[in-house]
């Protein structure tokens, strides 16, 4: 496509403010973005939905039990403002080239690094903001984006829906939960929510490092589970027993790092599976957590932290070298997609419905895909009796 070629709107679904799908707004008539010094514009072809476009619609991030804050403000000040194009995950072709980027890269499909970076730094992200929250995403058919964060990835037998499937929100999420923690080789992982996005990378991402994991979730998706590479799995349903069979599983060894995404009454539990002999650990206890889905509130008594040593690490997001390994996995096929269904975009209300309400075959990601793209790039992986 030539810059001649690009139009001057395209479709777009407009986040207008905090509350239910109501306040999803499909337009015909957007603005197409126009690349900035280092930036690439992207033509979209899909983009996975993750749970924090829901929770960041619903203003579900509060700071205190009350919920006096509905949106997180790392840098000081609010950065959702509306309206705002969500969607975090973009995969697409560059289409046109901003002033210091190479036109060579005109015509590379890609995969996003989706942070908005406070600074230049490889190592550490202390802000964490991204596209679709303080800058525009990609549930629309063009996007903006810095050139080095736009990420070639040409494997042939990868379609761009499940490239998207494999995007940094939950990828990048998972691994810097490993690496907060210090995870090695070797080690036992107890992987909580683990048939969701981040779930699933988590597990793919400790084999990948050669950790263990165990997986927490439901029976009737334990095959699948096993499959992606879990150790074995845990059924959720009742914790009056998940230690022992946490014990079990394990062959009576403790945990070594439990990567938690439920928080609430669940987390003290999950605590249980580290401690219960310590003589047998080689290292600290450590929970890293990313995810509240179960309660935003844990009663822990701290007594048992400090005297157990329990090392806690809160993640959200993750770093530039992160980023980059990530994508060296993806090209090499270490990583492999989980992709439950593709939506077109104009479907972006029902999609949302369908995943609060999915049901207990749910396994991986929902992406969504431009009209303009959905017999390309969407059609094969629609809903059975989805047009």
């Amino acid at each position: 496509m030539s810059a001649d070629n690009i139009p001057t709107t395209m479709a777009a679904m407009l986040l207008t403010g905090h509350g239910g799908t109501d306040s999803l707004v499909y337009r015909e008539d957007v603005p197409v973005p126009h690349p900035g010094p280092g930036q690439v514009l992207v033509k979209v072809t899909a983009t996975a939905k993750n749970n924090t476009d829901r929770k960041a619609r619903e203003g579900l991030y509060p700071t205190r039990e009350r919920g006096e804050v509905t949106s997180f403000a790392m840098g000081g000040a609010p950065t959702l403002t509306f309206p705002r194009i969500q969607g975090a995950d973009v995969v697409g072709r560059v289409v046109a080239a901003g002033e210091g980027v190479d036109s060579g890269r005109i015509g590379e499909r890609g995969l996003l690094d989706f942070n908005l970076y406070a600074d230049a730094r490889r190592d550490i992200n202390l802000t964490p903001d991204y596209y679709g929250h303080g800058a525009d995403g990609g549930f629309a058919e063009y996007i903006a984006v810095p050139s080095d964060q736009f990420h070639r990835v040409d494997n042939p037998e990868l379609a761009d829906a499940e490239l998207a499937s494999l995007g940094m929100c939950s990828y990048q999420t998972g691994y810097h939960m490993l690496t907060a923690a210090g995870v090695q080789a070797g080690e036992r992982v107890l992987v909580t929510g683990a048939s969701g996005g981040v779930g699933t990378a988590l597990i793919q991402l400790c084999r990948a490092i050669g950790a263990i994991p165990y997986a927490v979730s439901q029976p009737g998706k334990a095959q699948a589970l096993l499959e992606l590479g879990a150790e074995a799995v845990l059924d959720r349903s009742d914790m009056s027993t998940f230690v022992e069979r946490v014990r079990a599983a394990t062959g009576d060894r403790p945990i070594d790092a439990v990567m938690d995404l439920a928080g609430g009454e669940l987390t003290d539990h999950f605590i249980d599976t580290m401690i219960f002999d310590m003589r047998a650990r080689r290292t600290y206890p450590r929970l890293s957590i990313a995810g509240a889905s179960a309660g935003n509130v844990s009663e822990i008594m701290w007594t048992r932290i400090y005297l157990y040593q329990v090392r806690i690490f809160g993640v959200s997001h993750g770093t530039r070298e992160e980023a980059e390994q990530l994508v060296a996995w993806i090209r090499g096929g270490q990583l492999r997609p989980v992709l439950h269904a593709a939506f077109r975009l104009s479907h972006l209300r029902e999609a949302e419905d369908y995943f609060v309400h999915r049901g207990s075959d749910y396994l991986g990601k929902i992406v969504i895909v431009p009209d303009s793209e959905w017999d390309a790039h969407g059609a094969r992986f629609a809903l059975e009796g989805q047009s």
